[in-house]
């Protein structure tokens, strides 16, 4: 039995402070001490007292915080839309090998630009192409998961296909490396370490207006996907178009991930357990309230992952996913230890 209205009003607003106290430890923490009135002046047009202050925060921890609250909810979001579609709950945009897929776009469309993978440096135009890239990827591995679906009912056999595109473009993609630059193949690596911090205040309003567009989908394929957990016949009984459903939910996934992957690298983990710790809190699998707290939720995972990984002291930032799967494995382990005793 899932909470009452109150509770889930509760929760909500618990989670929405949570999110904002989150996004200002993102601004005030990191590798550079600076005073927190001196964030707050900065932040209100007062300036800081060191003109570097100024910098690091408008420049670097701002679009770092935005970067990391829009992708945390992108990647939730895409997996809880991935695990009702298939009703399978290890579902993910990196275990069915969407991310992949993204990645292995991205670095057939960086080879065009000398193979630098250093999303902060490229123009309007390469981070354009870039996007593209990735979401052609993304795409095409999401289009192929879908109609494996039809073909393959057993949902471990579709999981492990899944693995295998992913495998695949893995393959492809060390094949690029080996013919390109040194430079190129550090690049890459330092890349595929995931960073939210990749994102420039000239590209922060194309990756949030790509984002939002996405969400967007996301939010208004509540009601389908409320209908799609009972099943497509169910579903189709209540007046739901199930082709176009798919096709949208389609786009949409491929849109968030591919956008996040370009300019984050493929950040694991988030977008498997996000959801099932939405549900756990809910105790429903109602879409209406679901997807919403699956948002917020990764977006407070993203922005806690971010904090840590630029945490003060530290001689550098520690690569993302070194730190997602230290949160995420114990929520999947759980789980499936929960399924067990079904």
């Amino acid at each position: 039995m899932g909470l009452d209205k109150t509770k889930k009003v509760y929760l909500s607003i618990v989670l929405s402070v949570a999110v904002l106290l989150l996004f200002f430890f993102n601004l005030c923490f990191g590798t550079v001490h600076i005073p927190m009135a001196d964030v707050i002046n900065s932040l209100t047009g007062r300036g800081a007292s060191l003109e570097s202050w100024d910098f690091i925060i408008r420049e670097s921890r701002l679009p770092s915080a935005i970067t990391a609250l829009l992708a945390g909810a992108s990647l939730a979001a895409s997996g809880l839309m991935l695990q009702t579609a298939f009703r399978n709950p290890l579902a993910g945009p990196d275990i069915l090998g969407i991310n992949g897929g993204a990645g292995l776009g991205v670095a057939l469309v960086m080879l065009l630009f000398g193979g630098n993978l250093t999303m902060g440096n490229l123009t309007l135009g390469a981070s354009v192409s870039i996007i593209l890239g990735a979401f052609a990827g993304a795409l095409a591995v999401t289009a192929l998961v879908l109609f494996l679906s039809t073909l393959l009912k057993n949902p471990v056999m579709l999981l492990i296909m899944g693995v295998m595109v992913s495998y695949l473009a893995s393959a492809i993609i060390s094949l690029l490396n080996f013919f390109s630059t040194a430079e190129g193949v550090h690049s890459y690596t330092m890349w595929g370490m995931g960073n939210f911090g990749g994102v420039s205040v000239s590209q922060l309003p194309l990756f949030c207006a790509v984002v939002l567009v996405g969400l967007f989908i996301a939010t208004a394929l509540i009601k389908p996907l409320n209908a799609l957990i009972l099943g497509d016949m169910y579903a189709e009984n209540l007046g739901v178009n199930i082709m176009r459903t798919r096709n949208w939910l389609l786009f949409s996934t491929s849109l968030l991930v591919a956008v996040i992957t370009a300019f984050c690298g493929p950040i694991s983990f988030i977008g498997l357990a996000v959801p099932h710790l939405g549900r756990m809190m809910l105790r429903s699998s109602n879409h209406r309230i679901l997807m919403p707290v699956t948002i917020i939720c990764g977006a407070a995972v993203a922005l806690f992952c971010n904090l840590l990984s630029s945490a003060p002291g530290n001689r550098g930032l520690i690569p993302l996913n070194a730190i997602t799967p230290a949160i995420g494995a114990p929520i999947i382990l759980y789980v499936l230890l929960k399924q067990r005793n079904y």
